[in-house]
């Protein structure tokens, strides 16, 4: 099962419906606070029912709208690659579309609220049937679906299913439907127990965050292997393999106490009154202190938490990968999803790009999505235009756009760089000068525009010309053997490109 779109609603920065579209991997890219993070966050929120990184609280309700009196955050997220069967109720197995728990393209589509940031209402957005004779079937028990069997005088062959009395209801009713686009409840009452069932086939949603703790007194970064061990001894077929070995131990020191208390009392009975063994409870025992010096060490036996930021950080990146997997083998048949913040946080050039190609091969699994925010041009320029999210604000609305060629005004990653992160660049700066020059638009470009010496060397005659700042650059770009002329400032390089999209943009109007 794979996520295919989300709708935020109200939602920290995100006022009203903003809907966002995923891939097998997808980059969120954008300035500082623009809701790049909030993204990943409300994955978690919404997959991790408030218990993994995130918990949803008040302060999380959108501002705005909170002043219009509206306090409801909801979450809405359609899958696709959906399971040809599933079990919903008992161990009857069925399918989505024989449930009608589809949308109108048939996708599932579950919708969270959470009214004032506080308890969870459950959704299945479907097109379902409205008609008051089987529309709210899910809901029912087997008695009830009985009863209506009876009482329409509908034939079903097996009753002891309640996905096939369903069927045969609906089929009774198979001409007068009327399907529609329904909110199901399945936060309450049976369908409660539909919904449980359901939710074991959604993804494995982890998020590795960008402000984790990374410091030398951080358990992870001393060595990820305890909080392996922590988590190991927590797993149910370990705690009950410990506990036999415990109350093991402890019977044969009972057994032990009470020889050595025969044989004192042999000698002195009234000593022996005074003495009674003392054994701590099960529970009480320190397991992970056993496995306390499990480590990984690098060159020389240096500890990870003395190790550098970029080490510390790609070790435990790793680690978050071979848990997240470690849980994804827990579930049959799961899907995955990685969520990383920045994953360029002091690591070399290098290694960012060895990260975008990793996530890439990673997003090319089946049943496995890649997420990632990223400040990083580096990391930009190594992936797709169909992989790119761009978060921007236009006429005071929160916009996150996918990014395709011929959309923006130049098919490049330097202008996605440039609209993201600001960032200016030479090469930037030729692909616009090109883009006007190769449109045949020079010449009303320079026209009216201030201009500059440029002393042009060749063949060791030295000539002075006037050139437009932009021409000025381009020169020099394309000529760095050239030093007879002051080199341009990075203020102008950005007027320049500056320039040039603004002249473009006109052309494109």
């Amino acid at each position: 099962m794979l996520m295919k779109s989300m709708v935020l609603h109200n939602f920290r920065s995100y006022h009203g419906d903003v809907s966002i579209e995923f891939g097998k991997l997808t980059a969120f890219v954008g300035k500082n606070d623009i809701g790049k993070s909030t993204i990943l966050e409300a994955l978690d929120v919404f997959f991790n029912d408030s218990k993994g990184v995130v918990k949803i609280d008040k302060p999380d309700i959108n501002i705005v709208a909170a002043a219009e009196g509206d306090n409801e955050i909801s979450i809405s997220i359609c899958f696709e690659d959906l399971p040809d069967r599933v079990v919903i109720d008992a161990t009857n197995e069925t399918t989505l579309q024989a449930e009608y728990l589809l949308n109108g393209i048939g996708q599932l589509e579950i919708v969270k609220r959470y009214p004032n940031a506080g308890n969870t209402k459950i959704f299945i957005r479907a097109n379902h049937p409205v008609n008051q004779h089987c529309s709210d079937l899910l809901s029912k028990k087997d008695t009830e679906l009985k009863r209506i069997l009876d009482d329409q005088e509908i034939e079903c062959n097996d009753r002891t299913r309640n996905a096939v009395m369903r069927e045969a209801i609906r089929n009774h009713h198979r001409a007068e439907l009327q399907l529609n686009i329904t909110d199901i409840d399945v936060s309450k009452n049976d369908a409660k127990s539909i919904w449980e069932k359901l939710q074991t086939y959604l993804p494995i949603y982890s998020l590795f965050q960008a402000d984790r703790k990374n410091c030398d007194g951080d358990s992870e970064v001393q060595d990820p292997l305890k909080e392996a061990v922590k988590s190991i001894l927590n797993e149910n077929d370990i705690s009950e393999l410990l506990e036999r070995v415990a109350q093991s131990v402890d019977a044969k020191l009972r057994e032990v106490s009470l020889r050595t208390l025969d044989k004192i009392r042999e000698l002195n009975p009234e000593l022996a009154n005074t003495l009674t063994p003392s054994f701590p409870p099960s529970a009480s025992l320190k397991w992970a202190d056993v496995f306390k010096n499990v480590s990984i060490a690098g060159d020389e036996n240096i500890p990870i938490n003395k190790r550098g930021s970029g080490v510390k950080r790609m070790i435990l990146f790793n680690f978050f990968r071979a848990e997240a997997e470690r849980k994804l083998l827990e579930r049959e048949n799961a899907s995955i999803i990685y969520a990383i913040e920045e994953p360029e946080t002091s690591q070399h050039v290098a290694n960012q790009r060895l990260l975008v190609r990793a996530f890439k091969t990673l997003s090319e699994l089946q049943n496995t999505q890649i997420l990632i925010t990223t400040h990083s041009p580096v990391v930009v320029k190594e992936l797709d235009f169909d992989n790119l999210r761009l978060i921007s604000i236009i006429n005071d609305e929160k916009n996150v756009i996918a990014v395709q060629p011929n959309e923006l005004p130049y098919p490049s990653l330097n202008e996605i760089n440039f609209a993201a992160f600001s960032e200016i660049s030479e090469e930037y700066h030729n692909e616009l000068y090109g883009h006007i020059e190769e449109q045949g638009w020079l010449a009303e470009y320079k026209n009216g525009k201030p201009l500059m010496t440029y002393i042009r060397e060749q063949n060791g005659t030295c000539t002075p010309e006037q050139k437009t700042l932009s021409e000025y650059i381009r020169h020099q770009i394309h000529h760095p053997e050239n030093h007879r002329n002051v080199h341009y400032t990075p203020q102008q390089l950005e007027q320049s490109i500056n320039d040039m999209r603004t002249f473009i943009s006109l052309k494109h109007i």
